[in-house]
């Protein structure tokens, strides 16, 4: 089974950083592309940004120059470098991951997501 882990939010004022962490385990191949996405109250779930296995990314017009999305080759998790924040970044933030299933042949590939985390950007 497949799990993405979510770490990194809580509060924090107006002007301020987070950095959330998404982490991958399971019976993973390869993963294609990981997307941090958020939902705030009585709003439809966005994408913030996301990054390929080759290290593009891809930002939302609301987030451009205050998020950073980046990848530890090493240790494998997904980060979101997110700087001066603002009280409409409060969400909801989710990790989702698109991945080929270890050991499938044809390959297999699926789609997970994590649990959330919630940052409340507030004085």
């Amino acid at each position: 089974q497949v799990q993405l882990v979510e770490s990194g939010g809580g509060l924090v004022q107006p002007g301020g950083s987070l950095r959330l962490s998404c982490a991958a385990s399971g019976s993973i191949f390869s993963i294609s592309v990981t997307g941090w996405y958020r939902q705030a109250p009585g709003k439809q779930r966005e994408l913030v940004a996301a990054i390929t296995s080759g290290g593009s990314t891809t930002y939302a017009d609301s987030v451009k120059g205050r998020f950073t999305i980046s990848r530890d080759p090493a240790t494998k998790p997904v980060y979101l470098q997110m700087n001066s924040l603002e009280p409409e970044d409060t969400a909801v933030y989710y990790c989702k991951a698109s991945f080929r299933v270890a050991g499938s042949w044809p390959p297999v590939y699926q789609e997970v997501w994590g649990q959330g985390t919630l940052v409340t950007v507030s004085s």
